[in-house]
């Protein structure tokens, strides 16, 4: 099956791509293209799967960089391919052939660039980094690359949708703590539970930090088992692992 790529109109300049699970070696719960070397799937077949990636990229695989990503508002500036990989959850960089890949399975894949300064940037961002701030963190890194955030482009890809995203009281206030409009993102669920919109929650926090062009490919990851794989949707549904979508960018 042939790689299932889903790219933005205001990132057509860029090369660029929110891989879909389509078109992998990965079987069993990982079917497809697995990119997770976190998982439980077999390292050599994830290993066949990034190479995969790396030349839809148009990059030999050894240029494909993703991080040890902890839920954090850490971004990292590279020009090389670090050893060992540090533990951030956005990396910037203005090296050309350098791919930049997030891993996601419900959290939101953000690639970001500033065609004129040169500057691109890759961002995973759940609820917890979102929240610290991790897309303001990008950005500020990619200001020391000489972007400005006024013409960075940033575009989320495949996440979980609102009517997927079922929280809890106590998940309400810890957005609730830092500023009462957060409201706005929450509707009501059953009982006592909240239905969180964290694409839109993360388009807000792109477009008060002063961004140029901010929006999401409209894409849920919950509600397409074809082509996305969801850490929620396997919780729900008994399985032991769940497979690791990548998002790429590169100059």
């Amino acid at each position: 099956m042939t790689l299932d790529i889903i790219t933005s109109d205001a990132l057509h300049d860029v090369t660029h791509g929110f891989f879909t699970r389509r078109g992998g070696a990965s079987s069993g719960v990982f079917a497809g293209l697995n990119c997770g070397q976190g998982s439980s799937d077999q390292s050599e077949i994830v290993a066949i799967n990034r190479t995969r990636v790396a030349e839809a990229m148009g990059a030999p695989p050894d240029r494909l960089v993703t991080v040890n990503q902890v839920h954090s508002a850490t971004a990292v500036t590279l020009d090389a391919v670090p050893d060992p990989r540090p533990s951030a959850d956005a990396m910037v960089t203005a090296t050309p052939g350098l791919v930049l890949g997030v891993l996601t399975a419900d959290c939101q894949p953000v690639l970001f660039a500033d065609r004129q300064a040169g500057v691109v940037g890759a961002a995973h961002a759940g609820w917890r980094g979102a929240l610290d701030g991790v897309l303001e963190a990008t950005l500020d890194a990619m200001e020391t690359l000489g972007a400005a955030r006024g013409d960075v482009v940033a575009v989320i890809g495949p996440t979980i949708s609102q009517r997927a995203y079922e929280v809890g009281p106590e998940f309400l206030d810890d957005f609730l703590a830092g500023d009462d409009a957060n409201h706005r993102f929450f509707t009501n669920g059953a009982g006592d539970r909240y239905l969180f919109d964290l694409p839109a929650y993360g388009l807000q926090r792109l477009r008060d930090a002063g961004i140029g062009h901010a929006e999401w490919t409209r894409h849920c990851t919950y509600s397409d088992p074809d082509r996305f794989f969801s850490y929620r949707r396997a919780t729900h549904a008994g399985e032991a692992d769940y497979g690791r979508l990548i998002s790429t960018i590169r100059l």
